[in-house]
């Protein structure tokens, strides 16, 4: 591998990781927002869940509070599908059609230059 390949393939993991971190930093988001949203208007019903736990309790506290339930469902899946994401990433590696993706971007901002807002990310 030469040395222009090798700063080409560190511009890409560095891409990588910031479309990692940008992920992260969503999920965080997600439940700074909506999180914190429903869980406050589950409250009352997350006190009666700790008191006297029961699936009814459960599934009357979630049924009837719609909004708060689907804000909740929101982080838990997004929570999910990051975690997923990257464990997948650790375990089998980027898949090749990610990894083109990852790299046609790194050119287009190369090509672009200082205009790109990433570019003093990645360069």
């Amino acid at each position: 591998m030469s040395k222009v390949q090798s700063n080409f393939q560190k511009k890409v993991s560095k891409l990588y990781q910031l479309s990692m971190y940008g992920r992260w930093l969503f999920v965080l988001a997600s439940w700074l927002t909506l999180g914190v949203y429903a869980l406050w208007n589950l409250r009352e019903e997350i006190a009666i869940c700790w008191d006297y736990f029961t699936w009814a309790a459960v599934y009357y506290g979630l049924h009837f509070n719609f909004l708060p339930t689907l804000c909740l469902a929101f982080c838990i899946g997004v929570t999910t599908s990051v975690l997923v994401w990257q464990s997948r990433n650790l375990i089998w590696g980027l898949p090749a059609d990610e990894r083109q993706k990852l790299e046609k971007q790194v050119k287009k901002i190369m090509a672009k230059g200082n205009r790109h807002p990433l570019y003093r990310w990645i360069n």
